[in-house]
């Protein structure tokens, strides 16, 4: 598993990064029928994707971490959704809607990545950096070790037991 140092090398950020860039060019060749009001939230909207995944890591607990995911993947939910109504308008350009589409399917993709973040972090036992210190670090690796060995062990322990056992491993 790959450590982060920065929300910037996050695959999740960068995807949500490109959502806001190809947000704002597809707003920027909209028709003069999008309301301002619109287009505000719209940009609004996929911001706000990549801050709350930014905010969140700079968070110092997985708690807070995983309420802004929730919050960025609420946020690319709400893109995906004006994304739909705008396609639904008749006056909009034959040629906008693949890119609609295109932005639609990477407002997904982020959803995908956050909702993925989100699941493995709620089975962590790890409770967060402004939580870690060098004691509770010598107890995660001796906790992690002992795990270690003990799988290790009973590994060893089936394939050492008679064939008639019935923890005798079947393959």
């Amino acid at each position: 598993m790959a450590i982060y140092q920065c929300f910037e090398d996050l695959p999740v950020w960068q995807a949500a990064a490109e959502l806001y860039d190809r947000t704002d060019a597809l707003l920027a060749t909209a028709p003069p029928q999008l309301s301002r009001s619109y287009r505000d939230q719209l940009e609004r909207a996929a911001l706000s994707v990549s801050n709350n995944i930014a905010e969140g890591f700079e968070r110092g607990t997985t708690n807070e971490l995983l309420a802004f995911l929730y919050i960025a993947r609420g946020s690319a939910g709400e893109v995906r959704s004006m994304l739909c109504l705008l396609a639904r308008r008749p006056w909009l350009a034959a040629d906008l809607n693949s890119q609609i589409s295109a932005l639609s399917s990477l407002a997904e993709a982020c959803s995908r990545q956050l909702r993925a973040w989100a699941d493995s972090l709620q089975n962590s036992d790890i409770a967060g950096p402004r939580h870690l210190n060098d004691h509770t670090r010598a107890n995660y690796t001796k906790r992690k070790t002992r795990e270690a060995d003990l799988a290790n062990f009973q590994q060893l322990l089936k394939q050492h037991l008679p064939p008639d056992h019935p923890q005798y491993p079947k393959e």
